[in-house]
């Protein structure tokens, strides 16, 4: 008999765990407190130049391709229109419940959990077997404090996050201040150019930006999305053809590395332009690489967009911001791509306090389940290349450990091994690892190993292929359905 079970979210983690739950026989119920499902793509968070950093084919779920006509990137209104579509598809749109919030979710002595739910302004409690936590690790915007701020304020300056920024028109002739360099603050700056009276990217390190076509011809997907591409990185365990480049073949991989960072520095020209990174190309391994917006450093040679590199806002007064480097910039709005908040308002502090540790990382086996509080798992939490496919085939994973079908090591074991990821992902990433969920680029690493819990690995000439073409999420379309099969589950 299938269980009643509450989600938390309508992204793709949400979605996914929908649909798949459902196919394993579940009630499910999926609590989204947008209007609209799609996560950071809902029409709330997106700013104007938000687009994909995948191309189609690869940022798809593995049974519903993009209709036909999707450009190859996608822009943040047709992927949250994909997702809305892959809901109708598969008629999880009548299992979800739109502008409704879980305030708080309590578990009971007996393991199951009573959610306080508001929806229209209206309050109610309902019960549930089993949680699934999908709000995101990017819901909570992180904004900095800034000293003089209120000045700044007060004589009608704005800060803002970038997922609070929607209308381009609102900065028109106005002097913006964009802080970080990442995907969505340079997605940003690189719209507001032509709008704004000026456009000015504070940049406290710079990270490496490849283009969507190295030499304007290769797309990246075939150097970035593929096994190899992943094996140029070294894993926290090095097995078979990553064990050769990483120890007899390093001058392979460094040379294959050492060939792209070549191409992508005469390119965008960063030494001409001062905005190299100074550091290889190897630093992707820290979560810290993010597709370049188009034509933007064309837009920096022009002048037409300025990047203080290695700097930060250090006060404010009206209409001005001052910079640690000793320059004073005019200044009418402050756009901030700095990040977000990894929590889940809506666990009771002992739970929280059960899943994470002091410095707050979530200490989950697979990026999945907490080992402490039973009942409950994260779909989500394991952000990638390949965020949606990660979702998805958690979702199986959660399916099958529910039937309790996954064979899991002894608690000891997983333990250590939560502990020995967390400590590598922090060594690795400098501590840019989001809390513990973000295994960027080790997006098929994080695959097969749900695969092989499952029992369930694709097969030798698909995995063949992926070394050298860029991952089809149709590969893995069937994984559900022989999971069910085996274990008896679903339909």
């Amino acid at each position: 008999m299938g269980l009643k079970i509450a989600i938390v979210g309508a992204g793709f983690g949400g979605l996914s765990s929908a649909k798949v739950l459902t196919e394993f026989g579940h009630d499910v119920y999926v609590f989204e407190k947008e209007s609209e499902v799609g996560g950071v793509w809902t029409a709330s968070r997106r700013y104007p130049g938000l687009g994909t950093q995948n191309v189609r084919s690869t940022y798809a779920l593995s049974d519903y391709p993009y209709p036909k006509g999707t450009p190859e990137w996608p822009s943040g209104e047709q992927v949250q229109s994909y997702m809305a579509g892959y809901t109708k598809k598969f008629g999880i749109d009548k299992k979800i419940q739109l502008n409704t919030t879980v305030d708080k979710a309590k578990q009971g002595s007996d393991g199951r959990w009573t959610l306080d739910i508001t929806a229209n302004g209206k309050s109610r409690t309902e019960d549930f077997d089993y949680l699934i936590v999908a709000n995101g690790i990017f819901s909570d915007p992180f904004v900095p404090e800034f000293k003089g701020s209120d000045a700044f304020k007060a004589a009608g300056g704005k800060i803002m996050h970038t997922v609070d920024f929607h209308n381009l028109g609102d900065v028109k002739g106005k002097n913006v201040v964009v802080v970080g360099y990442g995907k969505s603050s340079c997605d940003v700056a690189n719209a507001c150019e032509g709008t704004a009276k000026s456009v000015t990217i504070v940049a406290r390190h710079l990270i490496w930006k490849v283009p969507k076509k190295l030499k304007n011809v290769l797309n990246y997907k075939m150097l970035l999305l593929t096994r190899m591409g992943e094996a140029l990185f070294p894993y926290i365990e090095l097995k078979g053809t990553e064990a050769f480049l990483h120890g007899k073949g390093k001058k392979v991989s460094a040379g294959m590395l050492g060939s792209v960072q070549g191409v992508i520095e005469k390119q965008f020209k960063l030494e001409k332009l001062g905005l190299h990174p100074k550091t290889g190309l190897d630093t992707i391994v820290r979560s810290t690489v993010s597709l370049a917006s188009d034509g933007i450093f064309k837009k920096i040679a022009q002048g037409k967009l300025t990047v203080e590199r290695d700097t930060e806002i250090i006060k404010m007064e009206a209409g001005k911001v001052h910079l640690a480097n000793g320059k004073v910039l005019d200044a009418d709005y402050v756009i901030c791509g700095t990040g977000f908040y990894q929590h889940v308002p809506f666990l009771e502090d002992k739970v929280m306090k059960a899943i994470t540790d002091e410095r707050g990382n979530f200490r989950l086996y697979r990026q999945l389940i907490p080992l402490d509080v039973k009942n409950l798992a994260f779909s989500g939490y394991n952000s990638s290349f390949f965020s949606q496919l990660n979702a998805e085939i958690g979702s199986v994973w959660i399916g099958a450990h529910i039937a309790n079908a996954v064979k899991l090591p002894s608690r000891a074991e997983m333990l250590a091994h939560v502990d020995k990821r967390l400590a590598w992902m922090e060594w690795r990433t400098e501590n840019k690892h989001a809390r513990g969920t973000n295994i960027i680029p080790f997006s098929v690493h994080n695959i097969d190993e749900l695969l092989q819990d499952l029992d369930a690995q694709i097969p030798v000439f698909t995995r063949f292929n992926q070394w050298l073409l860029p991952i089809n999420p149709a590969s893995y379309k069937n994984i559900s359905k022989k999971v069910r099969s085996r274990i008896g589950a679903g339909k």
